[in-house]
């Protein structure tokens, strides 16, 4: 499947989900620096016209679930992904349109992240977003594990499993 396809079936299952609907998540592109949403201000602000914090953990986490999303469709692997857990940082209000960027965590190594998933059917790696501002201050940022979990059947996974899942 090409990127412009991939990154086009990705928009349609974050449009399939409503609460991501309502956040209207654009997907922008990825690229070295990782893979790129938006979601206007407008239908994230707060009680105080800035980002909804909500929005922006969102929209990390959601950058984060894609990044790993495309990268296990271009290995040709069929698996979940879940976020495990996450630590995030709210640095600074933000008052325009909410942009974030996610990639994997420095040091970790894709290649033994699909060797593990192949070999065991569960892998975690480390991801890492921001959201930036246009002037290039880094407004929040997110650290979080996500799981793959290979799809073998239609049975649903033990979500323990999900939490335990190591490389």
């Amino acid at each position: 499947m090409s990127e412009i396809n991939a990154l086009s079936s990705l928009q349609r299952q974050l449009d399939a989900m409503p609460p991501v609907a309502a956040m209207q998540v654009a997907v922008v592109g990825l690229d070295a620096r990782g893979l790129c949403l938006r979601a206007p201000l407008q239908a994230n602000v707060n009680d105080k016209h800035n980002a909804f914090g909500g929005s922006l953990v969102s929209l990390m986490t959601l950058a984060g679930w894609g990044w790993l999303s495309l990268h296990l469709q271009a290995a040709g692997e069929v698996a979940d992904v879940y976020v495990a857990d996450s630590q995030l940082r709210y640095l600074t209000p933000v008052y325009e349109d909410l942009e974030a960027i996610a990639a994997p965590a420095e040091g970790e190594d894709e290649t033994k992240f699909l060797t593990t998933l192949r070999r065991r059917g569960k892998a975690r790696i480390a991801i890492q977003a921001q959201v930036a501002l246009r002037s290039g201050v880094v407004a929040a940022s997110f650290g979080g594990h996500f799981v793959a979990m290979a799809k073998r059947g239609a049975s649903l996974p033990d979500l323990e499993s999900v939490a335990d899942a190591t490389l």
